[in-house]
């Protein structure tokens, strides 16, 4: 992670995730992303998981290519139990939720990747 620009590692998954929630549902993308980045903003990282999990037919495309995007994202970043995993609520259960500096680094880079993938999808509707 060292020597990283993690603001263009933002951006890059912001278009990332707009791209692929609007090629999943289309127009509907933006309420889905404003959705997903209300429930991280109050409830954290791993209700923000488990909102993309618990989402019913019609969002679930777009949340499991948002889910897999945010997973990509905290990878790359260099966060505590992501390297290797399949399941981020997993990941957020058995090793990010013991290391606060870690948790809040990943909520941060979350946060600011969903404020550009809202601007982006809105692009995207046109």
């Amino acid at each position: 992670m060292s020597g990283q620009n993690l603001d263009q590692l933002c951006a890059q998954f912001g278009w990332k995730i707009a791209d692929e929630v609007h090629g999943a549902i289309g127009k509907n993308a933006e309420n889905h992303i404003t959705k997903s980045l209300g429930i991280l903003q109050e409830d954290g990282v791993y209700a923000f998981f488990l909102y993309q999990a618990s989402r019913g037919q019609r969002e679930k495309p777009g949340a499991d290519r948002l889910r897999d995007q945010a997973k990509e994202l905290l990878k790359q970043a260099g966060i505590d139990g992501f390297a290797k995993t399949s399941d981020p609520l997993a990941a957020v259960r058995d090793h990010l939720a013991g290391d606060l500096d870690q948790l809040l680094l990943a909520k941060r880079l979350l946060e600011q990747a969903l404020i550009y993938a809202r601007y982006h999808a809105k692009a995207l509707e046109g």
